[in-house]
């Protein structure tokens, strides 16, 4: 589940779970590629969700990038111990599409995941609607327009309160049928080392500025990323050479 800070994602998961099992907060901070995981049964069904935060800005600067390419690290052994990732659930409130939106589109569909996940959409913040699906056929052309293309919607509310009780039940259902239909759609799964490589190749293009080098890039890792001077050595292979011959392992964090 990814989508840029504020959309609701967190609400999102307590709609699926029809529980708060995840902390509802408004704060903001400059944190990119974190993730939440959290399991729970609806029914039949076992899920295992990653609320992800991605790009706070369409082109991260050298800070955030290394930040995010940590982070990302985090996320692909999650994902690949758990035997895959089959869906991709954007978040994005019913209001205009942002360059934040599209960026955040463009790194989890094509470069996460390759283009060979399907992307569910959630559209968030409906509760003005007197009937949310219509939200979908006003702007249906013009979210395709922009290149964002899903094999399915929900259009929901996270907001319960004694007026939107009714759309609150309507909201779940909607998610839960998006997220059952996608059961069947198998797993994409890579080998972590594989995942991590072809991903920073991918997200060199959104790098603003080019990264130090040698000994100045190992302390900018271990200075701006917490991380270990070990792992740190071994990622700086990684960014140097996008293709060496072992992952990066070792403990990351200091």
């Amino acid at each position: 589940m990814f989508g840029q800070t504020g959309v609701g994602k967190s609400s999102i998961v307590n709609l699926i779970a029809g529980a708060p099992v995840a902390e509802v907060s408004a704060d903001v901070n400059g944190c990119t590629m974190s993730s939440t995981e959290y399991q729970f049964t609806v029914g039949s069904h076992q899920f295992r969700i990653w609320d992800t935060v991605g790009l706070a800005e369409p082109v991260l600067g050298v800070n955030g990038y290394l930040s995010a390419i940590v982070k990302s690290l985090w996320l692909i052994r999650k994902v690949a111990s758990a035997g895959g990732v089959n869906l991709l659930l954007f978040c994005m409130p019913g209001s205009r599409i942002t360059n934040t939106a599209q960026s955040n589109y463009r790194l989890f569909h094509e470069m996460f995941c390759e283009k060979q996940v399907p992307v569910g959409l959630v559209i968030t913040r409906l509760e003005q609607e007197i009937d949310m699906e219509d939200w979908w056929t006003r702007n249906e052309r013009r979210i395709n327009e922009y290149g964002i293309k899903s094999i399915g919607h929900a259009c929901v509310t996270g907001l319960s309160n004694p007026n939107s009780m009714g759309k609150v039940t309507l909201s779940r259902a909607a998610i839960y049928g998006l997220l059952t239909d996608c059961d069947r759609l198998g797993r994409y799964t890579v080998a972590p080392d594989v995942w991590f490589k072809r991903l920073l190749r991918r997200m060199r293009s959104l790098l603003q500025g080019g990264l130090p080098r040698g000994e100045k890039l190992t302390q900018a890792l271990i200075m701006r990323g917490g991380l270990s001077e070990e792992f740190a050595r071994r990622l700086r292979r990684y960014l140097e050479d996008p293709l060496p011959e072992e992952e990066p392992s070792g403990d990351i964090v200091r």
